[in-house]
């Protein structure tokens, strides 16, 4: 949000003290994939420019910005302006919050030039990884950026809440924030950098302490090592997946978050041939393919129902592609082999009992 509130001043300089209407600002489009965090439009709506102009772009087989579709629907809204609609962000994911996919930065960060956009990057996941030297392409056109965001409780191991925002030339944030009526001009001391100046919050915690702890007793080469074990985990899991023909993978693994989805059968369906395949019309095709897609939705919802209501693990389920997919993140220092090996044979069993339901009632 916040990096948006300068992205918007610029784009029209005296929306800080006109309001949108009194400045005349043109309808402002912000462009962020559809895998990207909800806050997009939760800023969108702080900040007075309307959800609905936060526009989706779809993304590629990897859950990645697709460039294509966003060149032309930032073309289309250029072509717009005599409607009053006017480009101004664009908001590239490091680690989406359902696949934890990388927006391709670089690209964007170009495109993002040649039209005079802002360049909002969400590392808030992701960005904690580039600690290791095997993911320093993560940071692939960061220069660029005009603003980045970082969450520190996500993958740094800091407990909630604890984030960094990075803003290029950091004045421009100030510009747009610092107000200092009388009654607060005694917690200001010139020379001083105060945070109520740079934001909407006044009052704060010392939320620098608990970050301090957490990274000094680790060190730099201990959190490596716990990220590191993270991606094993993860990738250890994969194994399992695949080594399952009921299970498959619904996403590639970038981060230790993993996307998967029962099949509701014993692998991959076996095609059917002459007098042996069933009599159905070109019509009824499409309508029973749904029906199964709807009833294996309901199982992947079922097992991860199931599990949580047990105690003992802790799924997601989410969307991808219109269907639903359990998803497993690993992020605790305290998370073991032991544990991990513990929830896939609860996500085992729960995608037997399922089987039997279903049998039992004739679905």
């Amino acid at each position: 949000m916040h990096g948006l509130a300068v992205a918007r001043e610029e784009a029209a300089p005296s929306v800080r003290k006109h309001g949108l209407v009194g400045a005349g600002a043109p309808v402002f489009r912000i462009y962020a994939s559809e895998q990207a965090h909800s806050s997009a439009e939760k800023a969108a709506i702080a900040l007075g420019l309307g959800e609905e102009n936060v526009q989706r772009v779809p993304t590629d087989s990897h859950f990645r910005m697709n460039l294509g579709a966003m060149r032309e629907m930032i073309a289309r809204d250029v072509a717009s302006r005599g409607r009053g609609i006017k480009p101004m962000a664009v908001i590239a994911t490091v680690g989406t919050t359902s696949t934890a996919s990388v927006d391709p930065v670089p690209e964007i960060a170009t495109i993002c030039r040649e039209n005079k956009l802002w360049l909002h990057i969400d590392g808030a996941y992701g960005a904690g990884f580039a600690i290791l030297p095997e993911k320093k392409s993560l940071t692939d056109g960061w220069s660029e950026a005009d603003s980045i965001v970082v969450n520190p409780h996500k993958s740094l191991f800091v407990p909630l809440d604890f984030s960094a925002l990075y803003v290029r030339n950091l004045e421009r944030l100030r510009r747009v924030f610092t107000l200092v009526p009388e009654y607060l001009r005694g917690d200001t001391v010139e020379a001083q950098k105060n945070y109520m100046d740079y934001g909407i919050q006044l009052g704060r915690r010392f939320r620098a302490l608990k970050a301090w702890v957490i990274w000094r007793s680790l060190g730099r080469a201990g959190m490596a090592d716990r990220l590191r074990e993270q991606m094993r985990l993860a990738n250890l899991f994969v194994d399992w997946i695949q080594s399952d023909g009921r299970f498959e993978l619904a996403a590639p693994v970038v981060m230790p978050v993993v996307c998967f989805r029962f099949l509701g059968r014993d692998g991959p369906p076996q095609r059917q041939s002459g007098s042996d395949r069933p009599r159905t019309s070109e019509h009824d095709a499409p309508a029973r393919e749904k029906a199964d897609v709807s009833k294996v939705d309901s199982a992947n919802s079922d097992i991860v129902e199931r599990i949580n209501a047990s105690g003992q693990a802790y799924l997601t389920q989410t969307k991808l592609r219109g269907r639903t997919v359990m998803r497993i993140g690993l992020g605790n220092v305290l998370t073991t082999e032991e544990h991990l090996r513990r929830a896939w044979e609860l996500v085992q069993s729960a995608a037997l009992e399922c089987a039997a339901s279903s049998q039992r009632f004739g679905h």
